[in-house]
This record gives C-alpha cells, sequence and structure tokens, in this order.
C-alpha cells in the first residue's frame, strides 16, 4: 500500500489514494501500518459516542478475510456507498470482482444479486417484466434481479445499449418504470458494473450519459507476488470461496449503520476556496488539447460527493485540497473522452489528469 503522491500504477495521489487503501481513521492506520496525511490529524468528529465510521471501517478488515490485496478497492466501494454512487470495476478476469461484491454484502449484512451480461440480454431481463396470469387472467409484475441493494452487472460492456440502457433509470432515479408505473428500489442500492479491459472482441463500449453515471472507476490491479503466495496459502488451508462462512466472515455493519453514516457525511462541509478548485481542475480537462470531451458539471458533484465521504473516513468535518487531489483519479478518468490522434499518441485519461493536477493552483 502506497501513500506516495505519485503512484506509478494508480496516478497522482495526494493526501492519499482510495486506490492505495486510506486515509482512515487513527486507529485502523496503525493497525494497517499506512502513513498518516496531510490535514488528517485534525479530527472534529461530529459523533462523539457510536460511531458508524467504525463499522464501516471493520468492513474493510472483514473483507480481507476471503479477498487479497484489493484493500483500495474495498475503500473505494465504501465511499461509493457513503456517497450514495455507483462504481465501475476494471481488470483482467480472476481478480476477485465477484468475490469481492459476495464478500462485501455479508460484511454489511444487505442484498446482493449477479447478472451476467450477454449479447441476447433483454432490458427485462434486468427490470423485470408483467406476466400474464391465466388464473386470475391479469398480468403480474415479476421482480427483475436489479431490486436488490448490490447489483453486480458481470461485463456489463458485453450486452447491446438497449440493455444497458436499462440501468440508467435505475441508477439515477433509484427506481424502474413499469407499464408507466414507477417502481421505488431498495435503500441502499448501488450498481458494481465489471468489465474486461483486454478482451473487446463482442463488446459495445458504454455510452458517455451511462459512464458519467458511475461515481467511481477502479482499477483492480493484478496481485502482487507475496499477495498471490497468500491466495494460494488459503486455498491449501481449505478456504471455499463459494462458502464466505468457512472463512469466519461475518457482518459488522448494517443498512442503519449505512443510513445514520450518510446523514453524517452530508454535514462535512467545503470552503468556498475547495469548491472552487475542484471546479478548476474540471474545467482545465476541458481546454487539454488531446481532449475531444471534458468532464460535466456531474463530475465535479461527483467529485465532491466522494471526497466528502473520504474526508469523513478521515474524521473529519471538512474537505481539503488533498483530498480533492485523493479522489480526481477514481472520479474523473471515465468522463473523458480523448482524440484519437491523441490516443495513438499513447495520451490516456489518467495523465491528462495527472496534467491538471500538476498545473492547477491548489488553495492554501
Amino acid at each position: 500500500m502506497s501513500t506516495d503522491s505519485t503512484d506509478p500504477t494508480h496516478g497522482t495521489s495526494g493526501a492519499g489514494d482510495p486506490e492505495a487503501g486510506g486515509p482512515l481513521p487513527p486507529s485502523h492506520r496503525r493497525a494497517t501500518n499506512a502513513v498518516d496525511t496531510p490535514g488528517a490529524h485534525s479530527t472534529t468528529s461530529p459523533d462523539a459516542g457510536v460511531n458508524p465510521r467504525q463499522q464501516l471501517v471493520a468492513v474493510r478488515s472483514e473483507v480481507g478475510k476471503a479477498v487479497v490485496g484489493q484493500d483500495a478497492a474495498v475503500t473505494g466501494l465504501v465511499i461509493a456507498l457513503l456517497a450514495g454512487g455507483h462504481v465501475l470495476l476494471e481488470g483482467v478476469p480472476g481478480v476477485a470482482k465477484t468475490l469481492l461484491v459476495r464478500t462485501l454484502a455479508t460484511a454489511l449484512e444487505v442484498e446482493t444479486k449477479r447478472i451476467q451480461f450477454t449479447p441476447d440480454l433483454m432490458p427485462g431481463d434486468v427490470t423485470g417484466s408483467l406476466i400474464y396470469d391465466s388464473r386470475s387472467a391479469q398480468f403480474s409484475f415479476r421482480a427483475g434481479p436489479v431490486f436488490t441493494n448490490l447489483l453486480l452487472a458481470d461485463e456489463v460492456n458485453r450486452t447491446p445499449p438497449k440493455t444497458q440502457s436499462a440501468l440508467l433509470e435505475a441508477m439515477e432515479e433509484h427506481q424502474v418504470s413499469v407499464d408507466g408505473r414507477p417502481l421505488t428500489l431498495p435503500d441502499p442500492f448501488m450498481v458494481i458494473a465489471t468489465q474486461n479491459p483486454v478482451e473487446y472482441e463482442g463488446t459495445y463500449p458504454l455510452p458517455e450519459a451511462q459512464l458519467d453515471r458511475f461515481l467511481l472507476k477502479l482499477v483492480l490491479p493484478l496481485p502482487e507476488r507475496t499477495q498471490e503466495i497468500e491466495v494460494l496459502s488459503r486455498h491449501t488451508s481449505g478456504f471455499d470461496p463459494h462458502n464466505l462462512q468457512s472463512a469466519g466472515l461475518r457482518a459488522v455493519a448494517g443498512a442503519e449503520d449505512l443510513a445514520l453514516a450518510r446523514t453524517q457525511v452530508s454535514t462535512v462541509g467545503a470552503t468556498p476556496e475547495v469548491l472552487a478548485y475542484a471546479v478548476d481542475l474540471v474545467r482545465a480537462t476541458r481546454s487539454m488539447p488531446s481532449v475531444a470531451l471534458g468532464v460535466s458539471p456531474r463530475g465535479a458533484t461527483a467529485l465532491l460527493a466522494a471526497s466528502r465521504a473520504w474526508a469523513w473516513l478521515a474524521g473529519r468535518s471538512f474537505v481539503t485540497p488533498d483530498d480533492i487531489k485523493a479522489l480526481a483519479l477514481p472520479t474523473l478518468r471515465h468522463r473523458i473522452q480523448l482524440r484519437a490522434e491523441a490516443e495513438m499518441e499513447g495520451i490516456t485519461s489518467q495523465s491528462v489528469i495527472e496534467s491538471v493536477l500538476r498545473t492547477v493552483p491548489v488553495p492554501r
């Protein structure tokens, strides 16, 4: 886990990169040998008593009982839950994307369902459909898998845009419309979509409007050598990824804890200077010569929402510029469309964001 200001794997991290694991409350940072970050020592906690923050931080270590080497992704998923957003997971097959979601749902004691997206998947297979009952001579609604708390949309880019669009209303409005009637989805509700960054044959690129609905895009790397040895060691010791109870996994937080945590996150403030810094970063992406489509205003609100959740996890009641810098890469990289000639030159959205972070003045 790295807290360097520039991480070659994940980009500029500022106060600490969510993709590198922290910041987290001081007690947990000691437990994980992470390094304290600038500003994280100022802990003005609005909840001096029983703190749901402790329970949500415990989720990360609980997930670690089953998933090795993906602490960063767990932190990102917790941030998205706190901010009420959705997550796009990108990684090659076999890096525990599905296991990560199942384990997170178990640790949070919420329901999860999985949809394997394929070219022949229909919108009704996601949202549900009206079924004719011959006995009553009436149509009744049969709910689809979208009616859950954590929806794993596996290989979401393998289904046509018509079916992909079935998720748009659910992601934005937390409801689906059936026969003109809106049906509210459970709370909490989060879509965790996965895509393979290597295999593009037979895929349908996600449209910009759908990408913009994802709060974060998290990249799951291959585990380090020691971590991969640990995976094999656990399997030789009897670990079964299909039986999470065998790993001693237990629920350490619930929907009520998450609701209380979201209420507290909503009280995290930001000065006008910090808000202006977030806007300046977003606006700078629109004027880069290599960018065809920069980050939209929705991206700025997403950056602020993720930064507030990040600050809350760090035990602070205010957002710092370092929080904005830490969340810039996972929040903005999927919202940038590069020019074709820039892509041929090897320019990436990550390099664009890193350039913006270097050039936009940081408020003091």
